[in-house]
């Protein structure tokens, strides 16, 4: 197979519409054949209704640990966004690499395949492992089968780069992320006689002020952690629901919200505080009324966060491949806390800016691709010499 640049495979990877609620499948037998097309074999793992799949291969030794370049597959939707250009068909235009993935995160996976024939020519004293994942945009839950699979095999990798769009800027530590719905049961009866039912809806509000009292308590000075904007864990509640009409007191309601939780700090202890909030001071009085109302907390997702030492071998590495030390952290979440959970040291490092992500007329520039093709470059030069 002719060499294809950067350019030309984001070009490819773009015109999948890989929306986290569709299949990739077309995407990973495309990356799939342009791998065998050089010789390299991948694995593939797939979800339990065989609709996605997760792709690993190995460039080099496969019996030393290496080095993981890994991103996501899926994107998030474009319904309802004002795009100025077709979506999934990429616009250049001064500069500009327009189109839904081009940042978040086809544009290193672009760059990742375009290296594929010079990691070859290297002959690798140490390999370069391919790890391409699905539904990372809805909680991080495809690369888990993989991570899981790939823990009982040695030898395992040295580290693993995430490439989420950081400006090509090294990073290091990210917020972790639990999101929990609550159930509320109450218990109808007419609005004329308010005091005879339970009203969920207002039991529900009580609930979400508890919330707003915990996440200030978390907003104290000796719980900031300065290298991360903002300094401290959040809790916020995004969507809520509940009522028939304005003259029943409603029997249901319930809303769903999430904690972003600093590295090292336990966000299942907010939904125990609900918990014990709700046990102590809600349920007794929902009961004297009714006996069978109830709240009750339901986990949607969760992903860890990620604090990689800036004296690891990890961040040195991605020091000398990106040009600097000034490591940073970012506001979003990934995959990395996953990889470091499966024993995988990892840090983040991508072209292009997570200020076009989810946005209409996403883009990546031509100067981020060119910058991260270098950096691949130089990693192909150091696994190739020193290892």
């Amino acid at each position: 197979m002719s060499e294809l640049s950067s350019r030309e495979l984001l070009a490819r990877l773009i015109g999948f519409a890989t929306v986290s609620r569709d299949s990739n499948l077309e995407l990973i037998a495309f990356v799939q054949q342009y791998l065998a097309d050089f010789g390299v074999q991948s694995e593939l793992f797939h979800n339990a209704a065989r609709t996605k799949a997760n792709l690993f291969a190995t460039i080099g030794p496969a019996d030393r640990g290496g080095i993981v370049l890994s991103g996501h597959t899926d994107v998030v939707p474009v319904d309802g966004q004002a795009w100025t250009v077709e979506p999934f068909r990429l616009t250049e235009n001064d500069g500009r690499l327009y189109g839904r993935g081009t940042a978040d995160m086809k544009g290193y996976l672009a760059c990742v395949l375009a290296a594929v024939p010079g990691f070859l020519k290297r002959k690798l004293e140490l390999p370069v492992h391919l790890a391409f994942s699905y539904d990372e945009e809805v909680g991080c839950l495809g690369v888990r089968p993989m991570l899981a699979e790939l823990g009982k095999r040695a030898p395992r990798p040295r580290l693993c780069l995430i490439g989420e769009p950081t400006g090509l800027k090294p990073v290091l530590g990210h917020k972790g992320k639990l999101a929990m719905r609550c159930h509320v049961k109450g218990a109808a009866c007419h609005s004329a006689y308010a005091p005879h039912g339970v009203n969920a809806i207002q039991y529900a509000a009580r609930l979400i002020n508890r919330l707003e009292e915990i996440g200030d308590e978390l907003a104290r000075p000796e719980h900031h952690d300065a290298r991360f904007d903002p300094p401290f864990s959040t809790v916020q509640t995004g969507v809520i629901s509940g009522g028939r009409a304005l003259n029943i007191v409603p029997a249901e309601c319930e809303f769903d919200f999430e904690v972003r939780a600093l590295p090292g700090f336990d966000a299942n202890s907010v939904a125990d505080k609900l918990q014990a909030y709700a046990e102590a001071e809600l349920l007794p009085r929902m009961r004297e009324v009714q006996p069978d109302t109830d709240i009750r907390l339901q986990a949607l997702n969760a992903y860890p966060g990620l604090s990689t030492s800036p004296d690891s071998d990890a961040a040195r590495l991605l020091a000398m491949l990106s040009g600097s030390n000034e490591y940073g952290t970012v506001a979003f979440g990934t995959e990395g806390g996953l990889f470091t959970q499966a024993g995988i040291p990892t840090v983040v490092c991508g072209p292009g800016s997570m200020n076009q992500g989810h946005k209409p007329d996403e883009f990546v520039t031509v100067e981020q691709l060119g910058r991260c093709d270098a950096m691949f470059a130089r990693l192909g030069q150091h696994l190739g010499s020193a290892g």
